[in-house]
Formats: structure tokens, C-alpha cells, sequence
């Protein structure tokens, strides 16, 4: 295991954390222009509500699909693959008085 898989890792952690927040930016998004449609025209509150539930759908699907895919080319991004043979001891530092 080398800097390389431990940059790996990174990369994956923050693309992933990038993925979820994008995500629910967009459902926050939406949410507040379908209230604010539905505070405007009460009567086409039904079609906005369908429209947004179908809207919210597709972002988490997308969002769930990014998952999947991340976690079917990475199979081996776990921890368990660090032993304790890679592991390396924190430095000992000495105070001397």
C-alpha cells in the first residue's frame, strides 16, 4: 500500500461526499420551487407535487446508480486491506529537560 492508494482513497472519499451533497443541493432545490409554485397556483398543487416527486426520483436514482458504480470498480477500497505489516509506527519523539 502506497501514497498512491491512500490518495486513491481520498479521491474516492471526497468524490463521493461531492456526490451527496450535490444530490441534496438539488432536492433542496427542488423542494423550495415546488412550494413556491404550490404558494402561487394552489390549484395545479397535484400536477407540481407528482412532478416533483418524479423529479426527486431521478436525482436519488442517479445518486444511488453513482454508488453502485463506485463500489463495483473499487471492490477493494476498504481498510481491511491494510495489515499491520503496512502499517507504520508514529515517530517517538523524546523531550529532554
Amino acid at each position: 500500500m502506497g501514497v498512491g492508494y491512500g490518495m486513491a482513497l481520498l479521491g474516492m472519499g471526497l468524490g463521493l461526499g461531492l456526490l451527496v451533497f450535490g444530490a441534496a443541493y438539488g432536492i433542496g432545490k427542488l423542494a423550495v420551487a415546488a412550494m413556491e409554485g404550490i404558494a402561487r397556483q394552489p390549484e395545479a398543487a397535484g400536477n407540481i407535487r407528482g412532478t416533483a416527486i418524479v423529479l426527486g426520483a431521478l436525482i436519488e436514482g442517479f445518486t444511488f446508480f453513482a454508488l453502485i458504480v463506485f463500489f463495483l470498480l473499487n471492490p477493494g477500497a476498504t481498510f481491511e486491506k491494510m495489515t499491520e505489516k503496512d502499517a507504520k509506527p508514529a515517530p517517538v519523539v523524546s523531550e529532554k529537560h
